[in-house]
């Protein structure tokens, strides 16, 4: 049999994660095993960027396309932050249906033996907000001290996702909600407005969410006030926008008090480090020719008697073609903005063949994904002048409410050290109740040890204790300035023993906000010299704001943290500072949603071999990663359509049991 070629276009989440199932997948039939790579057979991977692999592979910035983590000095042993994706919701590791959790995400940081990176982390339970000149937190909120808006019946007594609650109860009874993943497939297809709503209201009993806009929704329900307090005081502009509301009322429920996240220690970015070690391991191991070409990207895709055909570009010339090949199938690991380039190229090129991408129902489809710009933008300084610290020179009037005290790995290996007692630490490893749990005060960390050791702690081993467990991160504080949301790292790290750095994602912003820093890139005095559909910044990596920009962040920075008559200045300058603007090429999004009247389902079924939307045709050209996926915005939605393309259409035996857990929506399979 003559040896296969597989090809991946893109090297992020769902390209890696595809090339690593394609390597250690096991075959459930005969047709699976005929599918699976051989040894003498090839498996390319193209990257439009030159990511920062392995030793032998270096590239320009760390791995991971819409993650990337940023370290003090580009040194892994110093702080770092996150400038992309930073967290996945923790899976318990047990199968039911009700079992909450990203579970790809899960299995993978596991199986390449990242567990012991793996730590809470933390969300404050007590926000600070700063919403039209005012400083407040959470909990202060109330009738005596409502936030500053003029909600219909007194909503601004209440917290500000009180609007998302009002929205969900609409159609989903408390009693009897969705709570699987099935259940909310489900209800994208079927959820409907359930309640009689007054002959004023746009909107009325029965109308299905599909079919309406969640702004269209939030405005109609919560009056101008509300829902600008909605939208102020949530932090992300993205879940108000005007997506499908069924989806939209699913994922504004997630962000709701027990989720537990996780990140790594070494940075969310190192994930993507061990799949690519993991794939060249595979690939040797098992006698696979592995070809990884970064600064490459796919510039036109057709479907010739079975065979896929494509040619490719450059980045130092990235609008012509430099060459083309012949695949026995392609995966097309990239977001809608590279897909509608690849789409453009092959619309006009004078070769004959099936182009998929330019059916009309394959357009259609994907066009149902909406481009959400984000921003982030990473400052590191010598002091955490955002909390009460003696090293401070300033102490904040409204320091971030963040303090926290946790039990890891890493807390064990130090109280240890210090001596505390072998069979306490046993007893508190063993423990999940207890072990990554964030607790709120002093008083309850010692209590649930006390409980779990079974003994009363010394005043010193007390000390001990709460000195080791102590964090001071993550937060967020929320903003209705364009910084919007702050994000606060700390000193994280490795190297405990080097002089401290301290990180804050000094603005987490998205949709609109994104263009207020963009006029910032280039200083005063800078004119504009690339053009934007050329300005490939997120693949080169962060890059050092400007003068202006940080100034404008310490101004902001100080209103939120000093109050609203703060001077810029009284927020320290600091040791660097850099930006991600992921609205650039070839991204133009950090993140996507559905737009309304689309059947979501029927989406994520079919555009992933878009092929089956053409009558009498079937190629080897699949559409993989968060965009079109049933956990848009996360690394999950990545792995998880990637999964299911292996398993669905190569006969790869599922990672994971998925009886309870659908990978994407099964449309009533």
């Amino acid at each position: 049999m003559k040896n296969k070629t597989y090809s991946i276009f893109g090297a992020g989440a769902s390209g890696l994660y595809t090339a690593w199932r394609l390597l250690n997948g096991e075959p459930d039939s005969k047709p699976g095993e005929e599918k699976q790579l051989l040894a003498g057979d090839t498996l390319e991977l193209y990257d439009w960027g030159k990511y920062d692999f392995t030793k032998e592979d270096p590239g320009t910035r760390a791995a991971g396309a819409r993650v990337c983590t940023w370290h003090y000095n580009n040194d892994k042993t110093q702080s770092y932050l996150e400038l992309g994706g930073m967290r996945y919701s923790a899976w318990n590791g047990q199968p039911g249906a009700i079992n909450q959790g990203h579970r790809l995400v899960t299995t993978v940081i596991n199986k390449l033996g990242l567990d012991k990176y793996s730590v809470p982390f933390n969300v404050s339970s007590n926000t600070l907000f700063y919403l039209r000149t005012k400083n407040m937190y959470l909990n202060d909120i109330s009738s005596s001290n409502p936030a500053p808006y003029n909600v219909d019946n007194y909503g601004a007594t209440t917290p500000p996702d009180t609007g998302f609650s009002t929205i969900e109860s609409l159609a989903v009874n408390p009693n009897a909600n969705p709570k699987t993943r099935a259940e909310w497939c489900e209800f994208y297809q079927n959820g409907a407005i359930n309640v009689e709503l007054p002959e004023s209201s746009v909107f009325q009993k029965g109308d299905k969410l599909k079919n309406i806009g969640y702004w269209n929704l939030l405005f109609d329900q919560l009056g101008s006030e509300g829902f600008q307090y909605t939208a102020d005081g949530n932090g992300y502009t993205s879940n108000i926008i005007n997506w499908n509301a069924a989806v939209a009322i699913q994922a504004n429920d997630e962000f709701t008090p027990g989720s537990q996240y996780k990140t790594l220690t070494k940075g969310y970015s190192s994930m993507f480090n061990a799949l690519f070690e993991a794939i060249v391991q595979l690939a040797k191991k098992n006698g696979v020719k592995f070809d990884y070409q970064p600064d490459t990207r796919l510039h036109s895709i057709l479907d010739k008697n079975g065979k896929v055909h494509f040619s490719l570009a450059t980045r130092k010339n990235p609008d012509k073609k430099a060459a083309s090949k012949v695949s026995d199938a392609a995966w097309l690991a990239m977001p809608p903005y590279a897909l509608e380039l690849v789409a453009q190229a092959t619309r006009y090129a004078d070769d004959e063949g099936l182009d998929v991408l330019n059916h009309e129902s394959v357009q259609n489809y994907l066009s149902s994904a909406i481009m959400q710009p984000s921003y982030k933008i990473g400052m590191f300084f010598d002091t955490p002048w955002w909390i009460n610290d003696p090293n401070n020179k300033n102490n904040p009037v409204y320091q971030a409410p963040i303090l926290a005290w946790e039990l890891t790995t890493d807390v064990l290996e130090v109280l240890a050290k210090k001596g505390f007692p072998l069979r306490y630490i046993e007893k508190i490893n063993k423990d999940p109740a207890i072990l990554n749990n964030p607790y709120a005060s002093s008083a309850a960390i010692i209590e649930a040890v006390v409980q779990c050791i079974n003994e009363r702690l010394t005043i010193e081993q007390e000390k001990e204790l709460l000195s080791a467990s102590q964090r001071n991160t993550i937060g967020p504080s929320i903003t209705d300035t364009p910084i919007r949301q702050v994000v606060y790292f700390g000193n994280n790290a490795l190297d405990k023993d080097a002089k401290p750095v301290y990180g804050i994602l000094a603005s987490y912003d998205d949709e609109q906000f994104t263009s207020f820093w963009e006029e910032l890139e280039y200083g005063n005095d800078d004119a504009e010299k690339v053009p934007f559909s050329e300005n490939y910044q997120p693949l080169i990596g962060p890059r050092k704001a400007k003068e202006v920009m940080v100034k404008m962040l310490r101004q902001q920075l100080a209103a939120l943290h000093f109050g609203p008559q703060a001077d810029y200045s009284i927020v320290p300058e600091p040791l660097e500072c850099r930006y991600m603007d992921w609205s650039l090429p070839p991204f133009n999004a950090g993140y996507h949603a559905y737009a309304a009247h689309y059947n979501v389902c029927d989406i994520q079924q079919k555009i992933r071999k878009p092929s089956q939307l053409i009558k009498n045709a079937d190629a080897n050209i699949f559409i993989v990663g968060e965009a079109y996926s049933n956990d848009q915005a996360w690394v999950e939605g990545a792995f998880c359509t990637a999964e299911s393309v292996l398993n669905d259409f190569f006969g790869v035996r599922p990672i994971i049991d998925d009886e309870h857990y659908p990978f994407i929506c099964p449309c009533g399979r």
